[in-house]
């Protein structure tokens, strides 16, 4: 993996992403780029009609005084930005990750996200930020957007990182889904990490030619695989299943195989996504 990049702004994920990240680096050998974003309305706030029966005089002056107040504001927007990228490269560099780059871009984050993930292998992201609201645990814009709009592979990190021994692939035969399975199949982020492999869905002869399919590709690059068919309904038993194995990460494609692509990503990942107290990495 030639690198990484780790999306961190001023929520209580960002030292999640960070930490992760290090996990990652350090498995990998990956170059972290960590990024803040600045959104270009978080630098400027002016009202921009002021005509009513304000004078001339009195409106120059104000309009004046606004695009003070707005550089004023631009200025410590950055300051922050710096202080969060310091921060977080900081505690990188703490857990032995030398190879790190901070980055500080103003405007859209998916945009920025699109210009720099080219030579990256995978986008790390806190399940919520800053204005996400966790008293109803819905899952932050950003990564929604992302999830949708990148081309690589979307590690959503939990709220606290905890080392990680063991992954389970949530498994439905969907392109995603396979796209999932030949990542972890060819890559060194998961080598030496106890493989599972889940089919939601009756045992019947479709579900298990699906298994072991999936399976075989696991296998051949050198997992030994725990696999699996359960019934029930896909979040509920993929959920029971992440417990009961102790799992650390759960892998899945963002589009189900057998569902409409909805706006966002596929129903039953958005709820594992949302629900989940382990990270998710995403295949589109």
């Amino acid at each position: 993996m030639d690198k990484l990049i780790a999306l961190v702004d001023g929520s209580v994920y960002s030292e999640s992403v960070c930490d992760n990240a290090a996990w990652i680096s350090g498995r990998t050998d990956a170059e972290i780029e960590l990024l803040h974003v600045i959104g270009r309305r978080d630098v400027s706030t002016a009202p921009s009609n002021l005509s009513g029966n304000i004078t001339l005089g009195a409106r120059t002056t104000l309009l004046n005084e606004l695009s003070e107040l707005d550089a004023q504001r631009a200025q410590l927007s950055q300051k922050l930005g710096r202080a969060i990228l310091d921060d977080a490269e900081a505690r990188i560099v703490a857990q032995g990750q030398k190879n790190v780059k901070a980055r500080l871009r103003i405007g859209d984050i998916v945009e920025a996200v699109s210009e720099q993930e080219s030579d990256a292998e995978i986008i790390v992201i806190g399940k919520r930020g800053e204005a996400a609201d966790f008293a109803k645990l819905h899952l932050g814009s950003n990564l929604e957007r992302i999830a949708r709009a990148s081309t690589k592979p979307v590690y959503v990190a939990a709220r606290a990182f905890k080392p990680i021994k063991r992954f389970m692939i949530a498994y439905d035969g969907g392109t995603s889904a396979l796209k999932a399975v030949d990542h972890v199949s060819r890559n060194s982020l998961f080598a030496d990490l106890e493989c599972s492999l889940l089919v939601i869905g009756e045992k019947n002869e479709e579900n298990q030619k699906r298994l072991d399919d999936a399976r075989v590709i696991l296998e051949a690059g050198g997992f030994a695989v725990n696999a699996q068919i359960l019934p029930g309904q896909p979040d509920v038993a993929i959920s029971s299943a992440v417990e009961s194995h102790d799992i650390g990460l759960l892998v899945m494609g963002a589009y189900g195989h057998s569902r409409i692509r909805n706006l966002i990503i596929g129903s039953t990942t958005s709820e594992m996504v949302r629900s989940c107290k382990i990270p998710v990495i995403l295949f589109r």
